[in-house]
């Protein structure tokens, strides 16, 4: 997978995973992807001071985004 199919593929797993954050009062935005194998996003809105962020990122985040890219490694918050 090129480097842009990767992050078209990124995209599209954001772009399913955002209508459940926004209904929740938040929203997120890539930030980088590092070696075709770390992600990096922010968390925003609501989301920011959620007591269960973390969980979205690993249990909601990381599965949709490994989903569309199964290269990826991690995925973290970047403040």
């Amino acid at each position: 997978m090129t480097t842009e199919e990767l992050t078209s593929n990124v995209l599209l797993a954001l772009d399913e995973i955002r209508p459940f954050l926004k209904s929740d009062g938040g929203d997120i935005t890539l930030i980088s992807i590092d070696d075709d194998k770390h992600v990096k996003v922010r968390l925003e809105g609501a989301c920011i001071s959620c007591s269960v962020n973390q969980m979205t990122l690993k249990a909601g985040v990381e599965t949709t985004i490994k989903k569309y890219a199964p290269q990826i490694e991690t995925v973290v918050n970047i403040m």
